[in-house]
């Protein structure tokens, strides 16, 4: 990086970005020009750390690029909203091999090729520490937003995409293993089923959220919001025969990876009882009152033991 030089690394990672129709301005100019349709911006932001969020040893920097991209625009999509852009800023020490930064722009490339987004811009600094900050933008196409704070009782807790599959695969490279692949991969390059989002807004949902902290503590966000408890079935929950096998072997309950592992980035949502979800919603539980005290509960009774993330706590 230190003979690249700052402006010979800006040049490498702008010419791996592909414009889409929403772009009407991209690098090259002070700021980026984007076409917001709907007259509303949805943005989020957020940080991958080294040694934090992601380890080298581990991951790839086009993995991480994959990661940092999909952990944002999920984001999006759990608003009811198409994603449309991407901005990165980028912290990097000056010994690190030049290839890190190209290969972690084309991991933010595909990721955005998959949401149907672009990288648009962002900015590139020298530091001691790996630090990947995105902003991610998105269009609502007319539909109203889908927050946290609408779910109803009687409205069904439904979910697609895959849990604990990323925290089984941290499970398995924390021991030193590689395998499964499968949620090795899932802990490296997280799959949000992007097109449900903008999906469930047609459909009606209440309110939506990704499961980026776990299941119980992301429907808690939605429960504190709405003012509501929230009961979760564990029958309803997918335990694949893989998961139980590498719960088995660490000696961990794979049940409590799927209610509190992160980072797999599935959509959670409520909708009203009688809507005809899609065959890839899992129908997982129900809002079932107003509540001073808001909670979600697994079978009836409170969530006691350890999960969830929070970068502060204990």
């Amino acid at each position: 990086m230190g003979e690249l030089g700052e402006f010979g690394l800006i040049r490498e990672l702008t010419s791996r970005i592909t414009p889409t129709p929403a772009v009407r301005i991209g690098p090259g100019d002070d700021a980026a020009v984007v076409a917001a349709p709907d007259r509303r911006v949805v943005a989020s932001t957020d940080l991958l750390l080294e040694g934090r969020h992601f380890r080298r040893d581990w991951s790839t920097a086009y993995d991480v690029g994959r990661k940092a991209a999909a952990q944002n625009l999920a984001d999006i999509a759990a608003m009811g909203a198409d994603p449309t852009a991407l901005l990165l800023g980028l912290v990097v020490p000056a010994e690190l091999p030049a290839t890190w930064p190209t290969e972690l722009m084309d991991g933010l490339h595909d990721e955005c090729q998959v949401a149907g987004a672009a990288v648009v811009g962002g900015d590139v600094v020298r530091g001691g520490t790996i630090t990947v900050a995105i902003t991610a933008l998105g269009d609502l196409q007319g539909r109203e937003p889908v927050t946290r704070s609408g779910a109803r009782p009687g409205d069904v807790v439904a979910v697609t995409g895959w849990l604990g599959w990323s925290a089984a695969g941290h499970a398995v490279l924390a021991r030193g293993f590689r395998s499964p692949r499968a949620f090795v991969e899932a802990h490296r390059r997280p799959e949000p089923p992007y097109h449900a989002g903008p999906a469930a807004a047609e459909l009606g949902a209440t309110a939506m959220t990704d499961v980026s902290d776990g299941l119980v503590a992301d429907l808690g966000h939605i429960a504190e919001a709405s003012k509501v408890r929230i009961d979760v079935r564990s029958a309803a929950l997918d335990v694949p025969a893989q998961m139980s096998d590498i719960g088995q072997a660490v000696g961990v309950d794979p049940l409590q990876w799927v209610l509190t592992g992160g980072e797999d980035h599935a959509i959670v949502a409520t909708f009203p009882p009688e809507t005809k979800l899609p065959a890839r919603w899992r129908r997982i539980g129900e809002v079932l009152h107003l509540s001073a005290a808001p909670q979600v509960t697994v079978d009836g009774a409170p969530w006691t033991r350890t999960g969830g993330w929070d970068h502060f706590g204990g």
